[in-house]
């Protein structure tokens, strides 16, 4: 397994859900954690935590906070991709914002990121990458045909990155789970809260992924809180 001990973690969506349980539980076991979040000033003081102001839907935000994490610590050796949107963008409707919306913060934000770090990971010589997608971009279950799309990019783009960095040390996961006990399932009433994934238990798994030697790693990793035919 890596030590994380000086090894610097970027994580966005830092500040809520499973961004934030990413961020805890990094920071727990070692790792420095630069967090990218629309308000830095919301977030606690912790030893190892450093705050910068990243908007997903910005797309000069992407370079702007690698650098302020590279000028501060000087090293960038993970980045875990979790900030994203569900917004109900079906099929047959007319209106293509919600498409254009998804697509922007959910998948080329990720791809923005990964752009901007990819010298330092590269750099590092075992570089990691998380992108959080979703088992929605494994199948299609229901009228949120948006969000599914969003995510099918998601594992295409995962997939590039372990191809385009295999031969530099950089090893890419993408972590695919169903519901989860945010606020992005507070409206969800089909299956029980209490019965959902934490938070807690999906920073887990990232946090194993990113420990991971070279020779040992996950390309998808599918979480599940009810029983699925096996994808």
């Amino acid at each position: 397994m890596i030590d994380p001990k000086g090894r610097v973690a970027m994580v966005s969506g830092a500040s809520r859900g499973i961004g934030r349980a990413v961020a805890e539980r990094l920071l727990a076991c070692g790792y420095v954690v630069s967090a990218g979040v629309r308000d830095p000033g919301a977030m606690p003081a912790l030893p190892g935590l450093v705050a910068h102001r990243y908007d997903a839907a910005e797309a000069g935000g992407a370079g702007a906070w690698v650098a302020a994490t590279v000028a501060r610590h000087g090293r960038v050796d993970a980045l875990v991709n979790v900030a994203g949107i569900s917004t109900p963008a079906r099929l047959l409707d007319d209106d293509d914002a919600p498409f254009d919306a998804m697509w922007t913060i959910n998948a080329k934000a990720p791809m923005r990121l990964i752009r901007a770090a990819w010298p330092h990971l590269v750099a590092a010589g075992e570089g990691r990458v998380v992108n959080v997608a979703s088992l929605s971009g494994k199948r299609v279950r229901n009228d949120n045909l948006g969000y599914a799309m969003s995510k099918f990019a998601v594992m295409a783009l995962t997939q590039e990155v372990r191809r385009l960095g295999w031969a530099h040390g950089i090893r890419a996961t993408a972590v695919c789970p169903g519901f989860v006990a945010t606020d992005m399932t507070a409206g969800v009433t089909k299956h029980p809260r209490d019965a959902m994934t934490r938070p807690e238990d999906v920073a887990a798994m990232i946090e194993g992924v990113l420990r991971l030697p070279n020779t040992a790693t996950v390309a998808e990793l599918l979480i599940n809180c009810r029983h699925e035919d096996t994808l």
